[in-house]
């Protein structure tokens, strides 16, 4: 039987881990006191559910500071945001101090945080997953959201599931001090693909802070239907991503909502009338030209607000 760590002893493991992560500059003292008086405890949470847009939307995989984000974004009518903080130098407290307070400049409010993919091998390789995650963890306590959302590597590479099942173990009763949802994310040809991976990290780990981001448009690209995971992991779902998927089960290729063939009405009415709470985050890397990119999401804004429920 595994032994459960006491809270004393989990408080100091957090904080012996997060000075581990600071000498190796993934995290520095600063981000470790106190929030700043311009950070809300709390200030993204939803209590029931709510429309977000992720910064993918608007500034694709580049590192562009957010800049195309804070400019287009408030005008969508959006206010919820995720951020995704894939470059090392954005995880500076400086530059999250700097979107705490751009957000209150435009009236945006983070909503969650979106992280680079477990994965790693060799003796430290845990580790440095846990100290990564912990960082991301640490950042959205700092901006008031709770959500910190990461993807798996490409399955049969980076220690595979077993790797995410062991860092997750480590970050669960972390996740439970700080009261932030680790959610993973569904990906096609990922460690985090098919209903049995979810089933294996869900047997493993069981804890209300750990569950799955559900990406509609992975999951069909995939080849598996969205009623099929909200019917066997209702519980553990504690994020949503929105795509619309051009064909069932041939890659993850996504079109223009209203375009493809993802049936949204009847999985987002089934998943709140089944109690969902969370976000629904409006999540296309568009590929049009970034003209019509405001109007691209006011229409998928107006397309999911009748779900949103306060």
């Amino acid at each position: 039987m595994e032994k459960k760590l006491s809270p004393t002893t989990r408080r100091h493991f957090i904080r012996s881990s997060a000075l581990l992560a600071g000498a190796s500059g993934l995290i520095t003292p600063p981000l470790l006191s106190a929030p700043q008086a311009h950070s809300q405890e709390n200030a993204g949470e939803t209590s029931g559910v709510g429309l977000a847009v992720a910064t993918i939307c608007t500034d694709g995989f580049a590192n562009l500071h957010h800049k195309p984000a804070f400019r287009i974004i408030p005008k969508t009518g959006i206010q919820a945001v995720e951020f995704n903080l894939w470059y090392p130098e954005l995880l500076a407290p400086s530059y999250i101090d700097s979107i705490a307070s751009r957000c209150e400049k435009t009236g945006l409010v983070p909503a969650s945080i979106q992280g680079t993919s477990f994965g790693g091998e060799g003796h430290s390789a845990v580790m440095n997953d846990v100290a990564h995650k912990l960082c991301l963890m640490q950042i959205a306590k700092r901006l008031g959201c709770r959500r910190v959302k990461c993807t798996g590597s490409r399955r049969g590479t980076n220690g595979g599931l077993e790797h995410v099942i062991a860092v997750c173990r480590e970050l669960a009763p972390m996740a439970e001090e700080l009261d932030v949802l680790l959610v993973l994310e569904n990906h096609v040809g990922n460690v985090l693909e098919r209903a049995e991976d979810y089933s294996e990290i869900f047997s493993s780990i069981d804890s209300t802070h750990v569950g799955m981001c559900l990406d509609t448009g992975h999951f069909e690209g995939a080849g598996i239907s969205l009623p099929s995971i909200v019917d066997q992991f209702r519980n553990r779902i504690q994020h949503v991503d929105l795509k619309d998927a051009r064909a069932f089960g041939k890659g993850h290729d996504t079109v223009k909502f209203g375009q493809g063939i993802t049936q949204f009405d009847p999985f987002l009415e089934d998943l709140i009338e089944g109690g969902y709470t969370g976000y629904l985050v409006i999540e296309m890397a568009w590929k049009e030209p970034r003209e019509p990119l405001t109007e691209n999401l006011r229409e998928a804004r107006e397309r999911f607000e009748r779900f949103v429920q306060q």
